[in-house]
């Protein structure tokens, strides 16, 4: 819960996906005494992973920001674990792992395996994707299933995971806000604040850059 030090205003960031130069520019134009709250996948798909995940990891650090974990930090922490050969084909196919290599990933385990599943505000919370309608526990790359059964139990619920035009209401009476813009698609990286319902967005890669990088459906899935 927030304690009676916290900042009045919070602002949930959308998937960064290796676009720091996105999260520097978003970041500069928020309000300096609010908290920033990254929702998950800082890492692959764009150009500047190491970049993004150190200027995450220096808002994590100075107190300004929270990073929670997304399906892709959680996939890469569980490759780096198992080690056998399923991960090491699924570790080539990682772009984080391509530009750090393998030392620098494992130097960031111990940040990654730290990264909490969801921050609780008065009223609202942000988490990466949404909660197990069974559980009703953070998941990692849940989608329709939990847009289809949330009874407002939490308040609003904020999540990135699935991108798409702007900042997005879902689900029963709107209750689950979306703000995956598709930074790393040609879309934009969002920022969304629970406390007003302000939101403000700058532009991500440009499109001509990320054609390559579009999701397929079935991807979207996972």
């Amino acid at each position: 819960m927030i304690s009676p030090t916290s900042p009045k205003h919070h602002w949930v960031i959308g998937d960064v996906h290796g676009c720091a130069e996105a999260l520097q520019t978003l970041e500069g134009r928020l309000p300096a005494d609010d908290r920033l709250i990254l929702c998950g996948d800082v890492i692959n798909r764009g150009p500047d992973i190491v970049a993004a995940m150190d200027l995450a990891w220096e808002l994590v650090e100075s107190g300004r920001a929270t990073w929670l974990r997304g399906n892709h930090e959680q996939a890469l922490l569980n490759d780096l674990r198992r080690g056998d050969w399923l991960a090491q084909r699924s570790l080539a196919g990682c772009d984080t792992y391509r530009q750090l290599g393998e030392r620098r990933c494992r130097a960031w385990l111990q940040r990654l395996d730290g990264l909490p599943l969801a921050y609780w505000g008065e009223g609202w919370v942000a988490t990466h994707a949404g909660f197990d309608p069974l559980s009703w526990q953070p998941h990692l790359s849940i989608r329709l299933a939990f847009w289809q059964a949330y009874d407002g139990r939490f308040g609003e619920v904020v999540v990135g995971h699935t991108p798409g035009p702007g900042i997005r209401r879902v689900g029963a009476d709107g209750a689950i806000v979306v703000v995956d813009a598709g930074a790393c698609y040609g879309g934009q990286l969002a920022a969304y604040c629970p406390e007003t319902s302000q939101s403000l967005l700058v532009n991500g890669l440009p499109r001509v850059a990320t054609a390559a990088r579009r999701p397929q459906l079935s991807s979207l899935r996972r």
